[in-house]
């Protein structure tokens, strides 16, 4: 930075009225420089929610919750990381939750639902030969990045015809949008939240940025959730067990400073954006989508990290309405640029 002494003179000070008025509170340059710190994640040229949205909210200086050390000890103080996704194959597919993009002209099919009661009727845009899930779970997620719309499904049977689709469950989102589904209601996720939003995708580690919590798994969870989970799935739950909806985030003492870059920016994201208990399962394991760029070996340098080193947060304070996914961010000052003129 240059610190040469400057004489602004009747130049400046008519510059600092005109910024004055211009950033008034309530203009729309204050308004614009408080409401949009930073961009939302986006994939296929869509947000992947407003930047408000609870899964882009940082949570890094919320409060640690009450019962940190309790719903830590009963997720596996002693259990480690485990990124369940990179490059590759194992055990005969890819490795994590891949996702489609498709243009809005894409065929619509019916889906028929194990559970339609909670399921978005649809149709789904399917492209010929969709990525889907390889393991048990089967999930397709589409994105239309024309409408900005995430279709998820949960379980799908591909079928013969290419028409007879089949699912135990299936969610619609608007990505423009911070409505969430009807409470109660189940998704692809047990918690009744889209999975999108919390996988980690390579784009954003080569970015050298990711701004969102991850989603993650647990080994057991109680009757109940919490903002902004929508749906419950009780498993070998214990009185410490956590809740869908829960958030947890990586303390930010721990030392990040000898991993890799892509390492690192994966867990300044667990420090910033931590990450949400999504479903049921192993313990401590974060999705994302397969790519062949990823570092295997990198990768597994995280799971050295126990689960000792995170904690859990009370987001409760970000809660706005029940039955919307915008946070209450907090107020962020904008940036005043004063250009200087130099005599």
């Amino acid at each position: 930075m240059d610190t040469r002494c400057v004489n602004f003179g009747l130049a400046r000070i008519i510059l600092v009225i005109l910024i004055s008025l211009v950033m008034l509170p309530g203009s729309k340059a204050a308004a614009a420089a408080i409401q949009s710190p930073m961009a939302a994640a986006a994939i296929g040229g869509c947000p992947v929610f407003p930047v408000d949205n609870i899964w882009n909210t940082p949570v890094d200086t919320l409060p640690v919750h009450p019962n940190s050390a309790q719903y830590i000890a009963a997720v596996g103080m002693n259990g480690h990381l485990h990124p369940d996704f990179g490059s590759g194959t194992w055990d005969g597919g890819p490795i994590g939750i891949p996702f489609n993009i498709v243009p809005g002209n894409t065929g619509k099919v019916n889906i028929t639902f194990t559970w339609p009661g909670e399921s978005d009727a649809g149709p789904y845009p399917i492209p010929s030969n969709p990525l889907i899930e390889y393991g048990s779970d089967h999930h397709l997620l589409v994105i239309d990045q024309d409408a900005c719309k995430l279709y998820e499904l949960y379980n799908v049977t591909a079928p013969q015809d290419s028409q007879s689709w089949k699912a135990d469950a299936g969610a619609i989102f608007d990505l423009h949008s911070n409505t969430l589904r009807p409470a109660g209601w189940t998704s692809a996720d047990a918690a009744g939240l889209p999975m999108t939003p919390g996988l980690v995708r390579y784009d954003e580690v080569l970015a050298g940025h990711i701004d969102h919590a991850l989603r993650f798994t647990v080994i057991n969870s109680k009757t109940g959730y919490i903002w902004p989970a929508r749906h419950n799935a009780p498993s070998g739950a214990t009185a410490d067990s956590p809740v869908m909806g829960l958030r947890f985030r990586l303390k930010a003492s721990f030392d990040i400073s000898h991993y890799s870059t892509q390492s690192q920016v994966i867990l300044k994201a667990l420090k910033k954006y931590g990450m949400i208990v999504a479903d049921n399962g192993s313990s401590w394991c974060i999705s994302g989508a397969p790519d062949e760029r990823w570092d295997n070996n990198d990768l597994g340098s995280l799971k050295n990290i126990a689960g000792s080193n995170f904690e859990v947060v009370d987001e409760s304070s970000l809660t706005i309405t029940a039955n919307s996914a915008q946070a209450l961010n907090l107020p962020i000052k904008p940036r005043v640029w004063i250009p200087m003129v130099i005599k």
